[in-house]
């Protein structure tokens, strides 16, 4: 027999600290009680062992059993090595630079940069902790392993990132978590994928403001309105899932009727009134005051507000007109008081009478202006 040798042997005697085993030498070989994998082992059971030495010195084989499991192990460990197959590991002790863990009692080292895909504070949080990792270099005559949990986690990422990609399709309603905010929109997890909604699809309202709408960590329910798989963009609209505000408009704003909003915006051909998120009205220059004006900013600015009168409804071209002149008029409103800077035009009683032109032409032709406003702005989102 010789050193490094496998032979099958014969349990002939067991005691508290070892085992004695014939192996058909003139010696019978002893097994320490640490070097048995298996610690059941009865009289006359056939065991593999591998000789330690030969002689011990006092005449002795001295054997291990544990030797022939561990050059199993090692042999396994290597032949994942050389496929790239992941092993399973346990995180045993933090220490300088990186992570000792155990692979199924191989001792492997886990730098701290290959811990994680992100900067570890606390290495110690991995110990007892199950992971798999990757190993990424081997000495084989040391028998050293140095493994990445990181690796593992770039290829679990990418494999979950190209299933979620094979079950999108565009046009589809799927559910997802609001993660982060940025001024032009949301960013929504789709279950190991990113999709945005730009600030345009967010909502009816064109200056509505992505975190004043969704919350972070909120779940919610998307439809999918774009896929580029070459760059990796997903393009959602959340205002798509919601009520259209134009819907029912006729009866919620039926002609004749007077409300109170919002100026939102000034041009030079009116001022667009807001009635709800996404619902726009346009106040013509000439329907802004019971006299003519030059400039609407004279009389009107953003944020003000005033009463105006519904004076005529169009669903589908999306266009409402509005007048404030009509709405003083009929509730003989004192004007001066209701639009500041205004007092000026209303000194002489004469004004409270005054003739008015047709300007229908003029509202019609301001119409076209704010419809090309409005195709442009939406063009611009």
């Amino acid at each position: 027999i010789r050193n490094g040798q496998t032979v099958t042997g014969k349990v002939v005697q067991i005691t508290e600290d070892e085992v004695c085993v014939n192996i058909g030498y003139k010696s019978d070989g002893l097994i320490q009680r640490s070097e048995l994998v298996d610690q059941d082992v009865q009289l006359g059971d056939e065991i593999d062992v591998e000789v330690v030495k030969v002689n011990d010195g006092e005449g002795n084989v001295i054997l291990s059993q544990r030797n022939i499991v561990n050059r199993k192990l090692w042999e396994e460990l290597m032949a994942k090595y050389e496929a790239g197959e992941f092993v399973d590991a346990v995180g045993k002790e933090a220490v300088k630079g990186g992570l000792l863990a155990s692979i199924n009692g191989v001792r492997a080292f886990v730098p701290a940069s290959h811990l994680a895909q992100r900067y570890v504070e606390k290495i110690s949080q991995f110990v007892g902790q199950d992971m798999k990792l990757k190993i990424i270099e081997v000495d084989t005559a040391k028998k050293r392993v140095v493994a990445s949990r990181k690796e593992v986690l770039i290829a679990e990422n990418a494999a979950r990132k190209e299933a979620v990609w094979g079950s999108l399709q565009e046009g589809a309603i799927v559910r997802g978590i609001v993660r982060r905010f940025a001024s032009f929109g949301a960013f929504v997890d789709l279950g190991g994928v990113d999709g945005l909604i730009h600030v345009s699809d967010l909502s009816w309202n064109r200056s509505a403001v992505p975190s004043e709408i969704l919350q972070a960590n909120q779940e919610i329910d998307v439809k999918i309105l774009g896929l580029d798989r070459e760059r990796e963009r997903i393009q959602l609209g959340y205002k798509q899932l919601q009520p259209k505000p134009w819907d029912n408009v006729e009866e919620k704003y039926p002609v004749g009727s007077i409300i109170t909003r919002q100026v939102v915006r000034i041009r030079p051909f009116g001022a667009f009134i807001e009635l709800e998120p996404g619902v726009d009205g346009l106040v013509h220059i000439s329907q802004v005051a019971p006299q003519r004006i030059n400039k609407v900013e004279d009389v009107l600015s953003p944020g003000q507000e005033v009463n105006v009168k519904i004076l005529s409804v169009d669903p589908d071209a999306r266009r409402i007109s509005l007048s404030i002149r009509e709405a003083l008029e009929e509730n003989a409103f004192d004007y001066s008081a209701d639009i500041p800077g205004g007092g000026e035009y209303y000194q002489d009683q004469e004004y409270a009478t005054v003739a008015y032109e047709d300007t229908s032409a003029e509202t019609e032709e301001a119409s076209v202006e704010a419809d090309a406003e409005t195709t442009q702005e939406e063009a611009e989102e």
